[in-house]
Parts: structure tokens; C-alpha cells; sequence
């Protein structure tokens, strides 16, 4: 290659796109051509933002609020992530603790990047979010992908991440409640997990964007919370995407040790500087708002998991656990493999997602894409009716095959 080629760089060609942005984008091109598609593959509250929170918007563009901010966030909506922080979860933050950045993937894309190096390993439980492992590939770590198993309700264990800790074992990243299984750990495992971290002297990536989703009365405990020697050894990332139906405003933050903070800090500056500065002011009324409107989408959330879980389970073929929080369910797909279809025969979960898109018009996302292969997400941010007339699409598409 000659050396003034334009090309691109090794650590973009390693990468591959988004899986579920994949399967979300065929069923687009598949819906632009006409066609009627059920689209259970991204998670996306249907939920329109809440009234309060578009108003503020709009006030801040009337109220000159279009300039640049600190870099970290406004001083105002740190505080009000503080303030959320100490209501929701006891746990106390400084502003210089906090920093702002442009939705919780950013935050921790920010984590990771400012803490991993060369050669540093970052245990993965998966199934996982499809992201993960890639940021830590960016940042020239390594990703220890450890499996967990529906009997442990796809929660890691205490032998499990013992024996995936070595001398170059830097941080784990734990997602509670899960995507894309839905599993939340009680007290007890986390404390378990705080345990072993304080023994072997890691740090915890705790992302809990789905935390206000919770379902059965199940408590949610944030990790941070536990002890003061936790929360020195965890960043807690959060956000309003999910809970406030906010996806499209890009807020998320990330709150954790002073130093840790100041670089992540130190490495937004040099990229994408700070979040909008009208989507801050939308956060500040989002989290200092009332927040009725949070348990009316969970219970609606609920609703909808238990039906979707009562259809699935009826279903020859497929079972699925019950999830206590976010909007996924993870569905075991194993009973359907060596099952075919005309010529072709489903050998795997990919082989049965696109399946279900080209059949039945029901969009999915394969098991693998999240390192749990026999498996499938499906997103239940959707509304009854779409839930209705896709796990009918599913439940034909699996009378067809032999």
C-alpha cells in the first residue's frame, strides 16, 4: 500500500457495524419499498418525550440558551443528575464527579477510552450489548467475554469471574438491568460481584440506563451505592434515553471518581465538546420534573412483557424466561434448529431472524449479535397492537417449518 493512500485505518476495518442497527436498517429498506414490517429489534420506547420536558426545549431556544457550555455540562444539570442521584439511589456525587456527554453510549465509549490501555482486559458478561467489546478493541484492550447461562437468569457468578480474572484484568462491565436478556441482580449478587472487585482491586463500568425499568415489585439497587469503596471503584453511567423516552436528544452521563471524571473530561474536549446545550436544559426539566409519567410507561412496559411472554412461551419450539426489567425479552430458539423451509434449513439464530423478516415481516435480532448464540432479542417498545400482530407473524412463521 502506498504510504499517502487514503484507506481506512486497522482498527476501523476490525470493526463491524452494529448488528442491531443492521437488522433495524433492512426492515427500514424493506418498509421504504412498501412493505409491512414489524419492527421488534430496537430499543425505543414508542413513547412520545413528555409534554414538560418539549416545553423546555422550546424555551431554551427562545431564552438564548444556543451556545456553547462547559465542556462537562452545564453547572445546572449536574446538579440536577446529583440531586437524582442522592433521591433515587443515596448516593452522593460533587459536580466535578459528574460529566455530561451525548447519550449514555457516548459516556461509556468516553469510560472506556480514558481508563483502558495496551493490553488491558475488560471482562464482558454475555450475553452483552453489542458495543462493548468493540470500544475496548478501539482503545487496544481486550475483551474477556464470559458466558453465562439462562439457569443463573444470564447473570454471572462468583466462580465465573474469578476464573476470568488475571494480572491484566482492569475493569468488568456490568449492564443492569440487561440488554439484551432483561436480567436485573438482586443485592445480594451485586454484592457478591463488589466483593471480588475489592479483592482484586478492579474497577466496575456500571452501566444502568434501564434502571428506572423494573418490573414485580423486583428492587433495583445501583452499584455505586453499596459501600464508599465501591462507588470509588465504579463509573456509573446513566442517562434520560430510555426512561424519559429521550432516545433522539443524546443525553447521558457518567459519575465516578474525581480523576477518572477529569479525563474523560480531558478526551471529550478534543471531540465532541459538550452535549447540546438545548437537549440539557430538556434533561434538567426531565429529571427536576414530575416524574409520574416514568411509572405510567413502566407499567404499560410491564403490561406488555407479560403478554408478549405468555405468547412466546405458548409457541412450540421456543421458550423464554421472564425478565425483570428493560424492554427485551430473550427468547431460547434452539428447539427450531435443523427445522426447514423450502430448501434452506435454520442452523442458527441468524438463520431464523432474517427468516422471520423475509416470511413473516417480523424484524428480530439474532442471539449472536450479543455472543449468545440459540437465542433471539425481541423489543417490546412497541405498541399492544404491533405486539399482537408480530408474535402472530412469529407464531405462523414457525407452523411453517418442518
Amino acid at each position: 500500500m502506498k504510504i499517502n493512500e487514503l484507506s481506512v485505518s486497522k482498527r476501523i476495518e476490525n470493526l463491524g457495524i452494529s448488528p442491531t442497527m443492521k437488522v433495524a436498517g433492512e426492515a427500514i429498506a424493506m418498509k421504504a419499498n412498501g412493505e409491512n414490517v414489524i419492527d421488534l429489534s430496537v430499543g425505543e420506547p414508542d413513547f412520545p418525550t413528555p409534554q414538560n420536558i418539549k416545553e423546555a426545549a422550546k424555551r431554551a431556544i427562545d431564552n438564548g440558551h444556543t451556545k456553547y457550555t462547559l465542556n462537562s455540562g452545564t453547572v445546572e444539570l449536574r446538579k440536577a443528575i446529583a440531586d437524582s442521584l442522592k433521591r433515587d439511589y443515596n448516593i452522593k456525587y460533587g459536580l466535578d464527579e459528574i460529566i455530561v456527554s451525548s447519550g449514555a453510549k457516548h459516556s461509556i465509549f468516553n469510560t472506556i477510552m480514558a481508563t483502558v490501555q495496551i493490553d488491558d482486559e475488560v471482562i464482558i458478561p454475555a450475553p452483552y450489548w453489542v458495543s462493548y467489546p468493540q470500544m475496548v478493541k478501539l482503545a487496544h484492550g481486550d475483551p474477556v467475554i464470559v458466558p453465562t447461562t439462562e439457569e443463573t437468569g444470564f447473570k454471572i457468578t462468583r466462580e465465573k469471574l474469578l476464573n476470568a480474572i488475571t494480572p491484566y484484568t482492569k475493569a468488568i462491565i456490568l449492564c443492569n438491568p440487561s440488554n439484551p436478556t432483561g436480567s436485573a441482580y438482586t443485592k445480594d449478587e451485586l454484592e457478591m460481584i463488589a466483593e471480588v472487585v475489592t479483592e482484586n482491586r478492579i474497577f466496575v463500568i456500571a452501566d444502568e440506563i434501564y434502571a428506572k425499568l423494573i418490573y414485580d415489585d423486583f428492587e433495583f439497587t445501583s452499584f455505586a451505592s453499596l459501600s464508599e469503596e465501591i462507588k470509588k471503584r465504579t463509573v456509573l453511567i446513566n442517562g434520560v434515553s430510555k426512561a424519559y423516552a429521550m432516545t433522539g436528544w443524546r443525553v447521558g452521563y457518567a459519575a465516578g471518581p474525581q480523576n477518572i471524571i477529569t479525563g474523560i473530561n480531558t478526551l471529550q474536549s478534543h471531540s465532541t465538546s459538550h452535549a447540546s446545550s438545548i437537549a440539557q436544559q430538556a434533561t434538567v426539566e426531565a429529571l427536576n420534573g414530575p416524574q409520574n409519567v416514568i411509572e405510567e410507561m413502566r407499567k404499560e412496559f410491564e403490561k406488555r412483557r407479560n403478554f408478549l411472554y405468555t405468547e412466546l412461551n405458548t409457541i412450540k419450539g421456543i421458550s423464554c424466561s421472564k425478565p425483570e426489567g428493560a424492554f427485551y425479552l430473550f427468547p431460547n430458539i434452539t428447539g427450531l434448529f435443523n427445522k426447514t423451509y423450502g430448501d434452506k434449513t435454520i442452523k442458527n439464530s441468524n438463520d431464523f431472524a432474517m427468516y422471520l423478516l423475509q416470511t413473516a415481516k417480523a424484524a428480530v435480532v439474532p442471539g449472536s449479535a450479543f455472543g449468545a448464540e440459540g437465542y433471539l432479542r425481541i423489543s417490546y417498545a412497541n405498541s399492544m397492537e404491533n405486539l399482537e400482530k408480530g408474535v402472530k407473524r412469529i407464531s405462523e412463521a414457525v407452523e411453517k417449518l418442518s
